[in-house]
């Protein structure tokens, strides 16, 4: 796999090269970057003409994208990181308390990062939960359910059958809150 950042109609465009590439895709990611995936025999005059030809669609998504949560995260100030680690480090122990004993569980460490590709994370055999500051750009259900899907890996550390029983028993609407996330 190859890359290479191009400038295309003042568009700053990544073109990621693969083998397997049977046809040139084109995306706006979360961050309101520009990625197009081609083969590694396309030539570069048809993915600036591809690009090209889909400029309207390109600006309508990086607009769409400047408004997201992911670009918030991605573009926010240190002091803007600060307050959401101490918005999501108050209301997560408030959660702890209660949800400790419901689950019948404790956690030992609790860690909070900003995180880029995970919500949250669970070392049941030491105790250990870290939990996503990006979790204040979302609903308050949306740390609920991360809490408690972290304290039930306590319980069961895969997202097997038991697990999502286990889930649906403490969190009836937790497929909701997750596809809050999701989206």
């Amino acid at each position: 796999m190859q890359n290479e950042v191009i400038d295309i109609a003042g568009l700053e465009v990544q073109i990621v090269r693969r083998k397997r590439m049977r046809s040139i895709r084109l995306r706006v990611a979360g961050d309101a970057s520009v990625v197009v995936s081609a083969s590694l025999r396309e030539p570069k005059r048809n993915i600036i003409e591809f690009v090209e030809k889909h400029l309207d669609w390109i600006k309508a998504r990086k607009e769409s994208a400047m408004h997201s949560r992911t670009y918030q995260a991605e573009h926010a100030s240190e002091e803007e990181k600060r307050e959401w680690r101490q918005l999501v480090e108050a209301a997560t122990r408030v959660l702890l308390e209660t949800w400790e004993p419901i689950i019948g569980v404790r956690v030992k460490k609790l860690a909070f990062r900003n995180m880029k590709s995970r919500w949250g994370s669970c070392q049941p055999a030491t105790g250990r939960v870290c939990i996503n500051t990006r979790l204040a750009l979302y609903p308050p259900r949306c740390l609920e359910y991360v809490v408690v899907h972290e304290l039930v890996h306590m319980l069961e550390p895969s997202h097997n059958a038991r697990f999502h029983a286990l889930m649906t028993k403490y969190l009836p609407d937790w497929k909701e809150s997750r596809d809050l996330l999701k989206g």
